[in-house]
């Protein structure tokens, strides 16, 4: 398929893209088919005719297939110029008989419509005009759906859609203005309490999801309305419509077992975010149909997880909630001739499909049993009366086709292995092509999407609701997500986890989902990544760095600041009493009064980091050196060494200071952080572990190196510090999260780390929450406190 590429890039692909294409067994040479029907395989076209071509190529249908000359050709002469034209010749050719009536196929598809901007700019006012109640009190959050409305508005019904989208933007932006905090609801403010004081926690989670354009816009914006897919039989349709109230309704339908990963976390935001952006219903529907793999773990953790990204399932339903309904449909595939139970090894089947070498299929010899006798094996198969790998039933498809996904695919296997929910009342369980799109079609899933590997599954699950005659969903598939750096093969983290390079699902180094959120990365940066990269048919690999950028602008506009010391060396300031304390008031966020704020001391013994002295001073070096000054951040005045002393192995035990308080002021050339050592304060807060998490492969792509993945895990991607001291304002900033959440959660309890990095609590830190709560005793409440570094600042990217 590489010889295909130069062919694709000839008509504007982009090369990635045209790589893709080329890897598609299906739409590669469907597309190679549509170019040489344009006759554009050598000279190439334009990048507009090229898209259009490919859009044609991507969605046309079976029933449309026999005209695609014709279509070609319209699109080739000039006819048909936009995406949403060409969807529509493919709507108007699947009926028709041939010789097309040009002029019924002109009317159907807007050949020749030309809607001037004078036209929008009319349509976009009426609708504005008629709808501005509701615009005015929602402002910019209206603009998303309004989009989709007004491409539906038959006017603009042919209109460039670009031209559409910017009018009615600028109509927005005079009747509205810019936009201000009103359309950041995140950032709404809230009323001020006494005292004027912010929990934390209050402002992290931020799980609101943002509906963005993403699902009015593009590939998604040309999806059909409910109502809108052919079924075999029209009642099948008003059954539907009856059942739905016209309303779209999506799944979510995760295999329980394993866990999720980020991935998932773009399936959860499509299908989730596209039923809410239509005022739809989303169900959570478990595929447990493999027993041997699933387990109650599983899926409590993504339930779990889906309302922890914010995200409420309509209703929670299984496909083994169907397991009648499947074999009873399973008897009338049998009956109507398109079924049969076979009897030959796996090693069989896969010879009859081609084998290793792709050779000629044929079929086995139990392909034409007769219908009695496959009826009463598969009686047989329920009643437990053979082996497992003994027998299975398969679809009677074609074995012609170039699809693989139309090879006699298998619809149930024997299987003794008791089902969590249905006990030992099945030992014959449908596979995934049987029973996906038949659930789909009994909960009237209006939009079935998945990701673009499923796509060479779509012709057999639209062959088998029509052979059994129930309603037809329609499948759509996208890109699915990938980041760099990282394995989220279930089987691979799973050597993983049983080998001890990580220790479980939920290690921050991975990117499991349950993992991620340890590592403290909140659910709204998760969300704002997703939506941010969008959906369209292009599988994304992302750079990881892109998803530490997402998450640290999150974190740096919601988590409170506090100092804390990785490495302290003790400093005294010769010059103060022994009893001096000065009490500072300090921001948990600066800038953001309403974020709150907290008192520390500043005594005379405190500590500074250890990188942030040098007994060798420099002109590029800044921070504390012998005789030199500093800053110490919310301190007034600078501290200057005078003296270090050394134990008799010359390692320093103490830096000796002197605090400029008197004389003229002058501005230090920059400030580090401190804590004060003043037990009589509970300060400084001792952290029993900080885990600093690195990369967990030393490579963008760890598959890709020699000896396989386990090659290249990064030795140091864990180092945990002991002996941390931390501000005693953590104690504060605790207890307000404490309130907020009752202590559950502990990796929402998160902070910036001033000049660190991100941190968050770890589940296994030890807290009386009553105590945390209590004042006086938040000393005594944390009994131990371990933290994981989340992401460092942006400053450090570049030496990590």
């Amino acid at each position: 398929m590489e010889a295909l590429i130069p062919v694709f890039t000839k008509i504007g692909l982009s090369e990635q893209k045209a790589k893709d294409t080329a890897k598609n067994k299906k739409l590669a040479p469907t597309l190679e088919a549509v170019i040489d029907e344009a006759n554009v395989r050598d000279a190439g076209c334009s990048k507009e005719e090229g898209n259009l071509l490919y859009h044609l190529a991507s969605t046309i249908t079976k029933d449309a297939t026999q005209h695609r000359i014709y279509l070609v050709r319209r699109i080739m002469n000039g006819d048909l110029k936009t995406a949403d034209q060409v969807t529509a010749g493919i709507k108007f050719v699947e009926d028709c008989p041939q010789p097309i009536n040009d002029a019924a196929f002109d009317e159907a598809a807007g050949v020749g419509v030309v809607v001037t901007p004078e036209q929008i700019k009319e349509a976009i006012a009426h609708y504005i005009n008629a709808n501005k109640d509701n615009i005015v009190n929602n402002r910019y959050r209206t603009l998303g759906p309004a989009l989709a409305t007004t491409r539906k508005i038959p006017e603009l019904r042919w209109a460039e859609g670009t031209a559409v989208k910017n009018e009615l933007e600028a109509q927005y932006l005079a009747l509205l203005g810019p936009k201000d905090e009103r359309d950041a609801p995140q950032k709404k403010k809230k009323e001020k309490k006494e005292p004027a004081k912010k929990a934390p926690a209050e402002k992290v989670e931020e799980k609101e999801v943002n509906l963005s354009n993403m699902f009015f816009e593009g590939d998604l914006a040309r999806l059909h309305k409910p109502g809108g897919n052919k079924q075999i039989k029209p009642e099948l349709m008003e059954e539907h419509l009856k059942a739905t109230g016209g309303k779209v309704v999506t799944r979510f339908p995760p295999e329980p077992n394993g866990f999720l990963h980020i991935g998932h976390a773009k399936a959860i935001n499509v299908n989730f975010g596209y039923g809410k952006a239509h005022n739809g219903i989303t169900y959570l529907r478990y595929d447990d149909t493999n027993p041997e793999a699933e387990e109650e773990k599983y899926f409590v953790s993504i339930l779990e997880t889906i309302e922890w990204l914010g995200f409420t399932p309509y209703k929670v339903t299984y496909s083994s909630d169907y397991f009648q309904q499947l074999y009873e449909l399973a008897i009338k595939l049998i009956k109507k001739g398109l079924a049969y139970t076979c009897q030959c090894t796996g090693e069989e089947i896969h010879a009859h499909r081609g084998g290793d070498n792709g050779g000629a299929r044929t079929a086995c010899v139990h392909r034409e049993r007769p219908i009695e006798e496959t009826l009463e094996q598969f009686q047989k198969m329920k009643e437990g009366r053979y082996k497992e790998g003994e027998i299975t039933l398969r679809m009677k498809q074609d074995l012609e086709n170039g699809n693989p996904q139309f090879w006699d695919l298998i619809a149930y296997r024997v299987l003794y292995t008791p089902h969590h929910r249905t006990g030992s009342d099945w030992c014959i369980y449908p596979t995934y092509d049987f029973t996906h799109c038949l659930v789909d079609s009994f909960e009237n899933i209006t939009h079935s999407l998945c990701t673009t590997e499923f796509r060479q599954s779509r012709e057999s699950y639209y062959w088998l609701v029509d052979a059994v005659e129930v309603y037809k969903p329609v499948q759509w598939e996208y890109g699915r997500l990938n980041v760099t750096g990282t394995i989220m093969s279930k089987r691979k983290i799973l050597k993983m986890v049983n080998n001890n390079y990580v220790s479980g699902w939920d290690d921050p180094r991975l990117y499991t989902l349950v993992g991620i959120r340890r590592r403290g990365v909140p659910p709204g940066a998760i969300n704002q990544f997703v939506l941010e990269l969008g959906v369209t048919t292009a599988k994304s690999t992302i750079d990881v760095s892109r998803f530490d950028n997402k998450t640290r602008d999150f974190l740096d506009k919601t988590v409170p600041r506090t100092m804390v010391v990785m490495e302290p060396i003790k400093v005294t300031l010769e010059n103060v009493a022994d009893d001096f304390v000065e009490w500072l008031t300090v921001p948990n966020m600066p800038r953001n009064a309403e974020m709150g704020e907290y008192k520390v001391p500043f005594t005379k013994t405190l500590y500074i980091d250890a990188s942030d002295f040098r007994e060798q001073d420099s002109k590029d070096y800044y921070r504390l050196a012998p005789g030199k000054s500093v800053g110490l951040l919310q301190v007034k005045r600078p501290i200057r060494c005078v003296d270090v002393k050394k134990d008799s192995s010359g390692k320093i035990t103490e830096i000796v200071c002197r605090y400029e308080n008197e004389g003229e002021f002058k501005k230090p050339k920059t400030y580090i952080h401190w804590v004060a050592d003043a037990p009589q304060f509970n300060s400084p807060v001792k952290l029993d572990e900080v885990r600093l998490y690195e990369a967990l492969f030393k490579h963008s792509n760890p598959d890709s190196v020699e000896g396989g993945f386990l090659n290249d895990i990064n030795e140091n991607s864990l180092r945990i510090v002991h002996g941390a001291l931390a501000n005693v304002g953590i104690y504060s900033q605790m207890a307000d999260w404490a309130k907020t959440t009752g202590g559950k959660d502990k990796e929402s309890m998160r902070w910036q780390f001033v000049r660190t990095g991100y941190f968050c609590l770890d589940k296994d830190t030890e807290i009386d929450v009553a105590k945390l709560t209590t004042p006086g005793q938040e000393k005594d409440a944390c009994k131990r406190l371990v933290v994981n570094r989340t992401v460092t600042l942006k400053e450090d990217v570049g030496k990590a």
